[in-house]
């Protein structure tokens, strides 16, 4: 069924030409959710509703396995350990064991009343009971607080007070806040961790009304003596530590401190809730709190950390341990995707586990991820032996990782399940044993055999494909450096000369190297770079951090200062980048200003278009650029060459004697000869460029002749191999959109409506289904227009309306010897 995202994007999609999806989840087990998907991508190879084919696939997908890279190419990745922290021998009436049990005996005593309601209404009614048990897993402060909600609302049940109730806030008490990040409604700070207070006591107020369903006066009576007794046992140990919070203390002092002293490590840990997230916080400060600079060893990023505390934080973990104080960072479920943060951190510790083992993945991943230079990371959780409900979170946690391991694109599916039965009815006293079996049996062969057919996901033939596709790219990388040519070295030198131009000298600018990798610093205050306009942009790239929301420009350029850049991939030993340094490419924007300075506008201020420069050979050479671009319609850039015209360079006899082109193998020698003497340029004497700069036009004019033959062949020949591909471009879309109709109209000729009219079928679903249908018939009436179009319009997007010749520039190669 297309969710309101669903609809929402393939609206979007049809707005855009180009697309792209990123995805870790791509088939979720559902054959319709992944003809839906690939339809927005792409409208004329997909239909919803119709089967994918493994082959229509290729042209459309890149997918990559960690476990593929490793055994294709050896990948450094590191090796993910799962490891349960074990809490045992404690005493019986240890707070987190009493309250468990007291807890469990308070859901057997509410499921004695909601056995007789229907299901609909004792499926709402147990939710209240989850809710309480999911926060009393994570800590007895989130349970405290709850259970002072669940206490009230069942006060106003018993006075007849009770307000209506919301039943997406029922749901969402089970499910998590109705916003884990509240960044995303606009609130920040104070604000926002006000605004997750109400959303919580909202929530547990609405489950607890839900949980009341057919409650007579002495039922409620009953549950309130219960919960008050709960209440003050838990209200009496919410502040104080708990076996976890000791056992990690304890890691911490042995891994982390030599005495008050912090050594390097690193440290995140992971809890659900916000209470817990404070609480949390809070003990490890009072134990902490002689250790050195302890105020500042201590991060978190939560649903409330605002957006520029945000980047600060991760800034400040990844960096260099050294330079950053902190070393432990919480966090709740709002820093569980979107960021990095394995740069110096290997080890996490999940405090509590959410019931959904994409929550729980999502988590590991924040440190399992490319560009973890550590070999193996440690992921730990704990398990009280004497509480029953840890069996089936044992079970959650093994289920997770087979998941990940073993059942691929259906895991979305198994994941949904698990969810959902454990979010039913909790984990009810006498009952883990059976509900850890379930979940780790839980399966769907079914849906792993149609994900792995439509996605031809079997292990031998996506290695093969990807060994091709590896193949494929080596060769396009390979046509791309003949073509372009540009290595480091080559944009130093054109970035060097740009600077130079400028005032400003890069070799000057060298600072610290990485490895063997030279970086440079330069300074956005030089006046080479205040003298003209748009260099505070360039810049801007290199800050350390991002302007925050409100800080003036001038204030941010002032306090957060440039990183240096390289030339070459500034990795260090252990293969992490480099702190502080970035390195430029052609598309950076800093390179981008700077080779500005080369192209038109540069040519009309103090650039000149000739350039003589010592060569190797024994005679002087010249070499005539000439740039061809050929034009489509709305002056769509279809090709672009540079054409060299090389030639013998002489003053001799000129009015008898111009200039001539060589032949392919002169200019083959020439070329190579300028190809060394730009490795290493050197001006030509004063007295050879006096002598040359005589004769410039006489130079040009005697060849441009010859570049403007060379041009018109060239012309010619792009122009037919234009529309030759023209032609194939559009043979291949009228095969595609044929193959299209073709399937779309047998898919309607074997659909049996009668089918729809069995109660086998959800009415959501059978609505999702007729709308396929009127898709389809309406797709097959564009189709036909289409087809009569689209090749068409291909054709004649490559077609050739107009070139352009100019001459961009002379080299001439003085020889050494003069």
């Amino acid at each position: 069924m297309s969710s309101q995202l669903t609809k929402a994007v393939r609206d979007l999609g049809e707005r855009f030409e180009h697309r792209l999806f990123l995805t870790a989840t791509p088939h979720n087990g559902h054959s319709n959710s992944f003809s839906a998907l690939l339809e927005m991508l792409d409208p004329q190879r997909f239909e919803r509703g119709i089967e994918v084919r493994p082959r229509d696939l290729e042209p459309v997908m890149v997918r990559r396995l960690k476990s593929d890279l490793r055994e294709v190419e050896g990948a450094a990745f590191p090796r993910r350990v799962i490891e349960p922290i074990i809490i045992e021998g404690l005493p019986s009436d240890a707070p987190e064991l009493e309250l468990a049990r007291r807890l469990a005996d308070y859901g057997q005593l509410r499921q004695l009343r909601i056995a007789a309601l229907p299901s609909q209404k004792g499926a709402m009614a147990k939710l209240a009971f989850v809710g309480l048990q999911q926060r009393l897993l994570s800590s007895i402060a989130a349970f405290a607080r709850t259970l002072k909600v669940h206490r009230r609302s069942l006060a106003a049940l018993a006075a007849g007070h009770a307000a209506p109730i919301a039943h997406l806030s029922v749901a969402a008490f089970v499910a998590g806040a109705l916003s884990e990040d509240e960044a995303e409604r606009g609130l920040e700070g104070e604000t926002a961790e006000h605004a997750m207070e109400i959303d919580e006591e909202a929530m547990a107020e609405a489950a607890t009304l839900a949980g009341g369903a057919g409650a007579t006066p002495g039922d409620i009576h009953a549950e309130l003596a219960a919960v008050d007794e709960m209440l003050a046992f838990a209200e009496s140990h919410a502040n104080r530590q708990d076996a976890r919070v000791r056992w990690l203390l304890e890691w911490i002092r042995t891994n982390m401190l030599d005495g008050a002293a912090w050594n390097t490590r690193r440290l995140i840990v992971f809890t659900e809730y916000e209470d817990t997230r404070r609480w949390l916080e809070r003990r490890l400060r009072e134990a902490l709190d002689e250790t050195d600079r302890a105020d500042d060893r201590i991060g978190v990023f939560t649903g409330a950390t605002p957006s520029d505390r945000r980047e600060e934080v991760k800034r400040a973990f990844n960096a260099d341990p050294d330079k950053e104080p902190i070393r432990i960072l919480i966090c709740t479920d709002a820093a569980r995707e979107g960021i990095n943060l394995q740069t110096r951190c290997s080890d996490l510790i999940h405090l509590d586990l959410p019931w959904n083992p994409s929550r729980l993945e999502q988590r590991n991943g924040r440190i399992d991820r490319k560009l973890q230079p550590a070999p193996v990371v440690t992921c730990r959780y704990f398990s009280y032996a004497q509480r029953e409900t840890d069996i089936v979170l044992d079970a959650l946690v093994k289920k997770t990782a087979r998941i990940r391991d073993q059942l691929g694109s259906a895991g979305q599916v198994i994941e949904a399940r698990i969810t959902r039965r454990m979010a039913q009815s909790g984990i009810a006293a006498g009952e883990a044993k059976i509900l850890a079996a379930a979940i780790a049996a839980e399966d769907d062969p079914a849906a792993r055999e149609r994900a792995a057919l439509e996605m031809d996901d079997e292990t031998a033939k996506r290695r093969a494909r990807l060994l091709r596709e590896q193949d494929d790219l080596r060769k396009a990388l390979e046509r791309s450096r003949l073509r372009v040519g540009v290595k480091s070295s080559d944009l130093k030198r054109v970035a060097a000369t740009a600077l130079g131009r400028a005032g400003f000298s890069l070799d000057a600018a060298e600072a610290e190297t990485v490895g063997r990798i030279a970086t440079y610093r330069l300074d956005p205050s030089d006046p080479a770079f205040t003298r003209e306009a748009g260099w505070n942009d360039a810049f801007d790239d290199l800050r350390i951090r991002p302007r925050k929301r409100g800080e003036r420009p001038a204030d941010w350029r002032r306090d957060a200062p440039v990183r240096a850049i390289s030339f070459d991939p500034p990795v260090l030993a252990d293969g992490r980048d480099a702190d502080g340094v970035v390195q430029v490419h052609l598309e950076h924007r800093l390179v981008r200003r700077l080779i500005s300075r080369f192209l038109s506008q540069g040519f009309q201020s103090r650039l000149s278009r000739v350039s003589v420069i010592q060569g190797p050979g024994a005679q002087p050479r010249v070499v005539l650029m000439g740039r061809l671009a050929l034009f489509g319609a709305k002056a769509a850039r279809l090709h672009e060459e540079i054409i060299p015209i090389t030639a013998i360079w002489s003053e001799a006899d000129r009015e008898r004697r111009p200039l001539r082109a060589l032949g392919e193998t002169g200019e083959e020698r020439t070329l190579d000869q300028l190809e060394d003497a730009l490795e290493n340029a050197q001006e030509a004497p004063v007295t050879a460029v006096t002598r040359i700069a005589r004769l410039v036009d006489r130079d040009i004019a005697d060849l441009l002749p010859s570049l403007e033959s060379i041009a018109e062949r060239r012309r010619a020949e792009v122009a037919v191999e234009l529309e030759k591909r023209g032609e194939e471009e559009a043979r291949l879309l009228t095969d595609l959109l044929r193959a299209q109709q073709t399937r779309i109209t047998k898919a309607s000729a074997d659909f049996n409506p009668v089918q729809l009219s069995l109660d086998v079928f959800p009415a959501e679903e059978r609505r999702e289904v007729e709308a396929n249908r009127r898709h389809w018939a309406a797709r097959l009436a564009r189709l036909e227009s289409e087809l009569q179009r689209e090749p068409q319009r291909l054709r004649q997007s490559f077609e050739v309306r107009a070139h352009r010749l100019e001459p961009v520039g002379l080299v001439y190669l003085w020889p050494v010897s003069g």
